[in-house]
C-alpha cells in the first residue's frame, strides 16, 4: 500500500516545536493528551494558546490532580477541528491507512515500550499508555510520523509493527486501543484578535468551573497524610505520583498565566504573577519530595502549600472580579 500522510511536509528531524514546549517553559511537557495537542495545532497553522481557558477548572481529585484536556467543542468552535471517536472494528493499521489517505489524522492509544522519542525513560524499559497523533503511514515502508509529548516524530521497523500488531495473529482476547477520528477540512485560520474575542467567554465558562474550596489545601492535607506510604513504596513510585499530582498543578497554571499574557487585557498582571508562582512552587516542590523520599526523610511543605494555596486564592478572586464570574 502506498505512503498517505494529512499534513504535507512535515519532517520529524527537521520539526520545530510550539514555544509552549520550547525549553524556558517550566514545564516542557504537560500530560501526553494536552502536549499532542499543542503540536498538532501548532503544524495546522494555529495558535493553540487561544484554547487554553480549560485549564482555569483544574482541581484536586483525591489521589490526582485533574488531567486536563482541550474540549472537543472548543477546538472546533476555536479552529473548525472535529474530533470523533473512531470504532476500531479492525485492526488499527487497516483504520490509519483509510483515513489519514483522506486527509485525517488518527489519535490512538499507544504503549511508549515501542515510542522512540521515549529513549531514556519508557522505550524498550517500560510499557505505559500515552497517546500519540498520527499524521503519516507507511504500511508497506514500516514507517510512521505522529505527533507525541513535545513534538513531532518518527518510527519505523519492528516498533511499527508491534505499536501496530502489523503482522501479529489474531487474539481474540486483545482488546482495541481507544481511539479518535480528528477531521481537518473545515479548518478555520483567525487572526489573533477574533480568537481572543472567542476566547474570553471561554474563560469565563471554566472559571465558572473553578472549584468551590481551595484545591491546593486539600493537596497539602493529602499529601501529609500520605508521605510515609509514598517513602515505602520507594522512587519509582514517587515519580509516577508527581506526574499525577504535581506535574498536572504546575504545568496547568504555566498554561494559564500564558494564556492571560497572551489576552494582553489590562489589570491581569496580579493573576499572572500568582499563577506563574503556583507553577515555579510546583516545580520547586517535585524536587524537594523527591529527595525526602529516595532519603526516607520526613518534610514539612506546609509553608509552600501554603503559599500555593495563597496564590491560587489570590489569583481565582482577582480573575473572577475581573471578568465578573460568581463563586
Amino acid at each position: 500500500m502506498s505512503r498517505v500522510r494529512a499534513i504535507p511536509g512535515l519532517d520529524a528531524s527537521r520539526y520545530e516545536r510550539h514555544a509552549l514546549h520550547a525549553e524556558p517553559r517550566a514545564w516542557v511537557e504537560k500530560n501526553c493528551y494536552v502536549d499532542i495537542w499543542l503540536e498538532v495545532l501548532h503544524a495546522l497553522g494555529l495558535d493553540p494558546v487561544a484554547v487554553l481557558p480549560f485549564t482555569l477548572a483544574l482541581d484536586f481529585e483525591g489521589d490526582q490532580w485533574t488531567f486536563f484536556k482541550p474540549p472537543h467543542d472548543e477546538l472546533r468552535d476555536l479552529y473548525g477541528v472535529d474530533v470523533q471517536e473512531l470504532n476500531v472494528w479492525r485492526p488499527l493499521a487497516d483504520h490509519v491507512q483509510l483515513h489519514v489517505g483522506e486527509g485525517k489524522l488518527i489519535s490512538t492509544e499507544a504503549d511508549a515500550f515501542y515510542l522512540p522519542d521515549t529513549a531514556g525513560t519508557d522505550y524498550r524499559r517500560l510499557h505505559t499508555k500515552t497517546t500519540i497523533v498520527i499524521e503519516d503511514f507507511d504500511l508497506e515502508g514500516r514507517r510512521m510520523g505522529y505527533f507525541h509529548n513535545a513534538g513531532y516524530h518518527e518510527v519505523a521497523g519492528e516498533d511499527f509493527e508491534r505499536l501496530l500488531r502489523v503482522g501479529v495473529p489474531h487474539d481474540p482476547t486483545y482488546m482495541p486501543l481507544f481511539a479518535e477520528l480528528v477531521r481537518i477540512d473545515h479548518l478555520v485560520r483567525r487572526p489573533k484578535a477574533e480568537l481572543v474575542q472567542r476566547a474570553r467567554p471561554l474563560l469565563r465558562r471554566h472559571l465558572a468551573r473553578r472549584p468551590k474550596q481551595n484545591p491546593v489545601l486539600r493537596f497539602r492535607d493529602r499529601f501529609q497524610r500520605d508521605l510515609p506510604w509514598i517513602q515505602g513504596e520507594g522512587l519509582d513510585f514517587y515519580h509516577a505520583w508527581a506526574f499525577a499530582t504535581t506535574r498536572q498543578l504546575g504545568a496547568a497554571f504555566e498554561l494559564a498565566s500564558l494564556h492571560l499574557q497572551w489576552l494582553e487585557e489590562p489589570g491581569l498582571e496580579e493573576v499572572i504573577a500568582a499563577f506563574d508562582r503556583i507553577s515555579a512552587g510546583s516545580k520547586s516542590f517535585i524536587l524537594k519530595a523527591a529527595r525526602a523520599v529516595n532519603g526516607k526523610k520526613p518534610l514539612d511543605a506546609s509553608p509552600l502549600f501554603d503559599e500555593l494555596a495563597s496564590a491560587w486564592q489570590r489569583g481565582m478572586d482577582v480573575l473572577a472580579a475581573r471578568f465578573e464570574v460568581g463563586a
